[in-house]
């Protein structure tokens, strides 16, 4: 059984588009995308710099633009469909719930919201490896953070004030080492509640159609099979936390004994080794990678 994953933010690195232009029609799908979103995706995934690709409004629309270009290189049909946080845009479409324009379309409405409401107070996001998860779940909530992503495999990503941060690095958990991440702000915590009535009111001048696979949701990790369900899901989701252990949970329970993980790949793959053990696992970096999808699809 074969899952496909979208990897969310901050699995953008300088330069990953450029090999994936050689593909015939590659770039001129990007560049109609480029309208969609009015970025220019090409430019960004090929010769902007890392601080350019880290903001927000740029990041989301681009990952999701490169998962989606992916798949459509791959040319699989998979049973089970995922995205991380950003990365549900591009599983939504890939499910058909939504078109890929209408997924882009929203995604930078979404990324645009998030920008301005990350804007309001200077936040960010930690992630925590290793700790009992009990204690780890126990320090983030005694300094007013949000476990903002609990990714499984003994990660966890805390989100908050950076003043909240600071003092939670000088208390860090048992056992756990902290890693500050390079993002705009604490996305999927109660920071991002702005951004949400931005994204509803931009998704009610969209019709959704159900789901043509088993499509999970980040909320929970349950599959969802209602369109409509799911468009409201991914509103909601800006300012709650993303429960990829529950995803992968869901994925064990369903039987998946292969993933591939869509451009830029990499995390996704990363966490199923340490929590899908003995799931074979294939992560899109470059189009030389294809090959071996195609390979562990057969």
């Amino acid at each position: 059984m074969l899952v496909l994953v979208a990897p969310g933010q901050g699995a953008q690195t300088p330069g990953f588009l450029t090999p994936w232009l050689e593909l015939p029609g590659l770039a001129d799908r990007l560049g109609a995308w480029s309208e969609v979103v009015g970025l220019d995706l090409v430019a960004y995934g090929t010769t902007a710099g890392a601080d350019e690709i880290r903001d927000t409004a740029v990041a989301q629309p681009l990952l999701v633009a490169a998962a989606l270009a992916s798949a459509e290189a791959l040319g699989a049909t998979p049973d089970v469909l995922a995205g991380h946080s950003v990365g549900e845009f591009a599983a939504a479409a890939l499910a058909g719930v939504l078109t890929p324009e209408q997924a882009l379309s929203l995604v930078r409405d979404r990324a645009q919201a998030m920008a301005k409401a990350a804007a309001v107070t200077e936040t960010g996001m930690t992630a925590v490896l290793g700790g009992a998860e009990d204690d780890v779940l126990a320090a983030i909530e005694r300094h007013g953070l949000t476990a903002a992503n609990i990714n499984g495999a003994g990660q966890i990503v805390a989100g908050g004030t950076l003043e909240q941060l600071a003092a939670f690095k000088d208390d860090a958990p048992a056992r756990a080492r902290l890693i500050p991440l390079s993002v705009a702000g604490a996305f999927h915590t109660r920071h991002m509640a702005p951004a949400v009535e931005s994204l509803r009111e931009a998704a009610q001048q969209v019709a959704p159609a159900d789901p043509r696979v088993t499509l999970l949701s980040n909320a929970d990790g349950q599959a969802v099979g209602s369109g409509a369900e799911f468009l409201d899901r991914l509103v909601k989701q800006v300012s709650n936390p993303v429960r990829w252990d529950s995803c992968m949970e869901t994925m064990a329970g369903l039987g998946v004994t292969a993933m591939i993980e869509l451009l830029p790949g990499g995390t996704l793959t990363g966490l199923a080794k340490r929590g899908l053990r003995g799931v074979r696992t294939v992560a899109l970096k470059t189009p030389d990678d294809l090959d071996a999808a195609r390979e562990l699809i057969k």
